[in-house]
């Protein structure tokens, strides 16, 4: 049979593989994780609003009753492309005839000194739990010594980048405060803490229409969340942060949702060209520049927008529509050619997109630019989120979640489960070395 190797189990290695389920192909999805991450829920694991669990879903699971679908837990080193074999670390390699490259993306720090080491990116599953067992074990520090002088920036959280990303964790970091003072029985006052969120734009959610940024900016200031927009970061240290401008802000806790890049990914390291932030290049039907038979799809590939209209040339966002679209077109240009029909190009069919500010308070954006805001904004968001998450059980547990949480106000993990973190904070206050 064919040989497919699907790199990657995101939303466009997930899709591509679904799209083969059942044809006459041989397809092995290979991760590094048993598991496909919910990545849009990221943050709310991050903030304890939900368990790791509830955004995460085991491979062989979901293609457990597909028979022509195998997984491969390991770690893609490279790719032989004389023998046309995928290299596995400590594993024998993987030959194929077509490959799909779906190996997403990692967080990118533009060079800033300090950056990587002492600040939160939120991109994996291990990233958000570091993240949420440092936040609660910074309230238990500041409330240990209750009474005392604290250290500078104990209980400030900053916050760079006014993406989604960036919204969603400023907000979820507010009512986490908001919770954990009236319903935890932390001896500290809640306006102790400080939210402040950094970019070096002059707007947040700039793909968003300007009245959607500014319903998103009157709501996170009205829940006392500072905005520096414009302003850049210079330096970031384990108890502070520099921008451009000289102002230091005393912090412990730096949360990192500045942007992303493919250039230390599997993509940036298989010998194809790539272009602007580490993307592989692909033609019109989404195969990789000069390589028959492989291609590249979601974060990890410059995907055209393709179609007729303006902007048919440009590259789509890094978002998860993008990816999911991407990866069902590789899969059947993969089918296509082995029925003996020729490639179609790639069409991104924009669904509008969304970003969470917080309890009630959401901003959606339809294809034809109608701006959805405030409660309504925020059910759109939960319903979709619903529809997109993986397995019927997580779709459940959310939908419970969720529920209890609007109901009962207090309900959330708070638990810390990491010793390594807890460890980490205990010797040097920073995130743990990766």
């Amino acid at each position: 049979m064919h040989r497919v190797v699907v790199v990657g189990a995101g939303f466009g290695g997930l899709s591509a593989s679904r799209a083969l389920v059942g044809q006459d192909v041989d397809v092995t999805v290979v991760d590094q994780r048993n598991f496909h991450t919910f990545q849009p829920l990221l943050y709310e694991v991050a903030t304890a609003g939900l368990e790791s669990g509830d955004v995460a879903y085991p491979i062989r699971v979901i293609f457990g009753k597909a028979g022509n679908v195998t997984f491969r837990m390991a770690r893609v080193t490279g790719v032989d492309w004389d023998r046309r074999q995928v290299l596995l670390d400590g594993a024998r390699p993987l030959p194929f005839d077509s490959l799909v490259v779906a190996s997403g993306a990692t967080a990118r720090f533009f060079g800033i000194p300090g950056a990587p080491e002492h600040s939160f990116p939120l991109y994996t599953l291990t990233d958000a739990r570091r993240l949420r067992d440092h936040i609660l074990r910074r309230l238990e520090d500041v409330d240990a010594g209750a009474g005392g002088p604290e250290p500078p920036g104990a209980l400030t959280f900053v916050v760079v980048g006014g993406g989604p990303t960036g919204v969603e964790v400023a907000g979820a970091l507010a009512e986490l405060l908001d919770v954990a003072v009236r319903h935890d029985g932390f001896r500290f006052h809640r306006s102790d803490g400080r939210i402040v969120l950094i970019d070096g734009l002059d707007r947040l959610l700039t793909p968003f229409r300007e009245s959607a940024s500014a319903y998103a900016a009157d709501t996170l200031s009205h829940r006392g969340i500072e905005l520096l927009m414009g302003h850049t970061v210079k330096r970031v240290r384990a108890d502070s942060v520099e921008l451009e401008d000289g102002t230091v802000l005393p912090t412990r806790t730096v949360v990192w949702a500045g942007g992303v890049t493919v250039e230390t990914t599997v993509a940036g390291e298989i010998d194809v060209p790539t272009g602007p932030n580490g993307r592989v290049m692909v033609g019109p039907d989404l195969t990789v520049a000069g390589r028959e038979d492989v291609y590249a799809v979601g974060d990890a590939a410059a995907v055209p927008r393709g179609g007729n209209g303006p902007g048919a040339d440009s590259v789509c966002p890094q978002v998860a529509q993008v990816a999911i679209q991407s990866g069902d077109h590789a899969a059947r240009q993969i089918l296509a050619k082995l029925a003996g029909r020729p490639t179609a190009p790639f069409v991104y069919r924009d669904k509008g997109i969304m970003a969470t500010i917080g309890r009630r308070a959401a901003v959606t954006q339809f294809r034809s630019g109608r701006v959805v805001r405030g409660t309504l904004g925020w059910l759109a968001w939960l319903g979709l989120h619903l529809v997109y998450l993986v397995g019927f059980r997580n779709k459940i547990v959310v939908f419970v979640n969720w529920s209890w949480r609007y109901l009962s106000w207090g309900s959330g993990p708070r638990i810390i489960v990491s010793e390594e973190s807890v460890a980490a904070l205990d010797d040097g206050d920073g995130p743990p070395a990766a």
